[in-house]
This record gives structure tokens, sequence and C-alpha cells, in this order.
């Protein structure tokens, strides 16, 4: 009875979203080699808004250690430039035209550092998020005692529950971080 009114699921859903965004920002931290997911995190100031950078360009490949960027209003290029640069990914674009090209410098220790405490902090927004969706839970546990509508055994059961559930959600950010951290230190 009381677990309809406490939806697990819902609770759930929104923890393996903080993991998921995680994931999605630590596959855009690259080690040493072009792919176009490394500019996925990055938000350009556009017609009054910030919108993701494959909204006003096109991404691309051409080779190994190069990016390029196709922006498709000429007044954007200087945002996108700007963007680029203030994005902590250590890239410096080349504006020819409406084209900037990004040349993927190679990781130095200090840049693998750097790269290191950008996962860092991806991981502390990740388990912040869950923390909130756990502080969420309990607030509504709390209601749900004071209102009568459960036990104080039945809060400190499902108290338990959500804090199992945020300890697995935590483990499975430092897990992520564990992998990316090791991938980016390899020489």
């Amino acid at each position: 009875m009381a677990q309809e009114k406490l939806d697990f699921a819902d609770l759930k859903r929104r923890m393996d979203g903080a993991v998921s965004v995680l994931k999605s920002e630590l596959g855009g931290l690259r080690t040493g080699r072009a792919s176009i997911s490394l500019l996925d995190p990055i938000h350009v100031d556009a017609y009054g808004s910030t919108m993701p950078i494959n909204q006003v360009a096109t991404v691309s490949v051409p080779e190994p250690r190069m990016l390029s960027v196709q922006v498709w209003d000429k007044s954007m290029v200087g945002a996108v430039d700007k963007a680029i640069r203030e994005a902590n990914l250590g890239l410096n674009p080349v504006v020819e035209g409406t084209l900037l090209r990004i040349p993927i410098p190679e990781l130095n220790e200090e840049r693998r550092q750097d790269l290191v405490k950008i996962a860092h902090k991806y991981a502390e927004q990740a388990r912040i998020a869950a923390r909130h969706v756990r502080r969420d839970g309990m607030d509504k546990l709390k209601h749900m005692e004071k209102d009568g509508e459960i036990g104080q055994d039945e809060h400190h059961r499902l108290h338990d529950k959500v804090q199992k559930l945020t300890d697995e959600t935590i483990g499975e950010i430092d897990a992520a971080l564990a992998t990316k951290e090791t991938e980016i230190m390899q020489v």
C-alpha cells in the first residue's frame, strides 16, 4: 500500500538518469583521438538561448586528430568559437570563414591530469543529482508518516530501501569514473 505512494520506479529512473548523463559526459572526454562526441557537452549561446553545438553546426572528423565544425549561420561563428574555447577541453579552434578546424592535441601528463579532474567534477555532479533524488524520496516518506499513511516501522523499512538504491547508484557512478580515469591515464 505505502509503496504505491512512494514510487520507487520513479526514484530509480531519476537516479539512472544521473548515471546516464555522467556516462554521456565521460564519453565526451577523449583520450587524444578526434571524435564528434568530444563536442557533445558544449552548448552555444544562440538566438537568445543556449543550444547544443550540433543544433547550430555540423561536426565531422576529417582526420584522426582533427575535428571540423561547419557553422550554418555566419553570425554564430564567434559564439561557437567562444563556447569551444570556454568548455575546458583544451581545444583551440582555427576559424576559416564559417568552418572551424580544431586540432586535437597530444595528451601530455598535465592534460591527462586536467581530464581526470574534469571527470571527477562530472562524477560529483552525478552524485549530487542522485542525492537530490534520495532527499525527495526521504521527504515523501516523512510526509507519509506525519500524515499517518505509514507507521514508523514501515517508514524505516522504506527509508532503508531508498538508501540502498542511492548507495547502488553512487557505486555505479564511482565505477564509471574509475573506468574513465584508467582510460585517460593509460599512456
